[in-house]
């Protein structure tokens, strides 16, 4: 890491607030000597409340590594998930693939719901005209959205999802906060939407309220109950279920992986592989040298660049003048807008409604 991030700090050793929150993150739940019990008491209970229902367990695919190998080993442990899937528009020929190779091998059913393409385009320019650097937020609230309504219509108690520590223990919140807040969404399309959000799937923390204490909905890291070895999970998924690699954390998405590539350095100036990079760091998986090699590596040719940058303009709809408008304009947070999370009653409740971190 670097001070990229305006709230990074430094203990008088030179150690990192990051790092801390990743050693104890680490230590109390990668490194718990328990860990195995508690999978396999995890998996008994997911079995007996799933016992009188086609599906014990709701996963979500993306084409992704966390996500398939997520598919991998829930059907290794015996549960029946139900795989879903949110078509936003953006998807790879890559990330098609491997979803439907991934669930044909291991007889998984997938769901799929289909975005109402205007709608989500709307939200996303208004999402960039705000000048946040959280335009994949449409997205990553609308997966959570739609994996909570699905589990409520299947009457499933489990959403096991593929985020896990090993590789994300890093996170800097002026990058990333809002993703679960409905309001601070609602609240950016309101002033630069012009299309009525009808049909898009979305959660307030109302609702996180009910599916947790009322319906006794679980959001689960799964893959923080086994020993998760990023690059030995590729060589798994690549010859058990046939999957290819697509280039980058989240590159699954052709949006994604412009917006990191290319919007978040140049506009923002920073560059997201830091925090995937001293996650891997922090687990062990590589070393300092390797990550400092690996952010050596152009994140861009100029051919590529040029493709996925007309590819993602004019299916945006922005020509050239508008898209340079947007990547001059004022840099703002999340903290700029109206959110839950800057209300009182939220910072009170706030313990209740986060995901536990835990393993239990």
């Amino acid at each position: 890491m670097d001070t990229s991030d305006p709230n990074i700090s430094f203990d008088a050793d030179g150690v990192c607030n990051h790092c801390k929150k990743a050693d104890w993150m680490i230590d109390n739940i990668l490194h718990d000597p328990h860990k195995e019990e508690k999978l396999n008491n995890l998996v008994s209970v997911i079995k007996y409340a799933g016992k009188d229902k086609p599906y014990d367990c709701i996963i979500g695919v993306s084409g992704g590594v966390d996500s398939t190998y997520v598919a991998y080993l829930v059907k290794n442990l015996g549960l029946r998930p139900l795989a879903v899937h949110l078509d936003n528009g953006w998807n790879t020929e890559v990330s098609i693939r491997n979803i439907k190779r991934t669930l044909e091998i291991l007889n998984i059913d997938l769901f799929t719901y289909v975005i109402d393409w205007e709608e989500f385009k709307d939200l996303q320019i208004a999402f960039l005209k705000s000048s946040v650097p959280h335009a994949e937020h449409p997205t990553d609230h609308a997966i959570m959205a739609i994996l909570h309504k699905v589990a409520k219509q299947q009457g499933v108690k489990y959403i096991l999802r593929g985020s896990n520590i090993s590789t994300e223990s890093y996170g800097v919140k002026s990058w990333s906060g809002g993703q679960r807040d409905w309001k601070y969404i609602k609240c950016i399309h309101r002033r630069f939407g012009k299309i009525p959000l009808k049909t898009y799937p979305h959660i307030s923390g109302f609702d996180i309220f009910i599916n947790k204490y009322i319906l006794h909905q679980q959001d689960i890291a799964i893959l923080d109950y086994v020993t998760y070895v990023k690059e030995e999970a590729m060589e798994i998924i690549q010859y058990e279920l046939d999957w290819t690699y697509y280039g980058g954390k989240h590159y699954e998405s052709l949006f994604t992986k412009f917006f990191q590539a290319y919007i978040l350095p140049e506009k923002f100036g920073f560059d997201k592989r830091r925090i995937h990079l001293s996650a891997l760091i922090a687990s062990g998986q590589i070393t300092r040298e390797q990550a400092i090699d690996e952010m050596k590596k152009e994140l861009y040719s100029k051919p590529e660049l040029k493709e996925d940058r007309m590819y993602v303009l004019k299916k945006l709809g922005l020509n050239e003048d508008e898209f340079k408008y947007i990547m001059y304009l004022p840099n703002k947070e999340f903290w700029d807008y109206p959110s839950y999370e800057n209300s009182w009653w939220f910072k009170l409740l706030y313990p209740m409604l986060k995901r536990d971190v835990q393993l239990k």
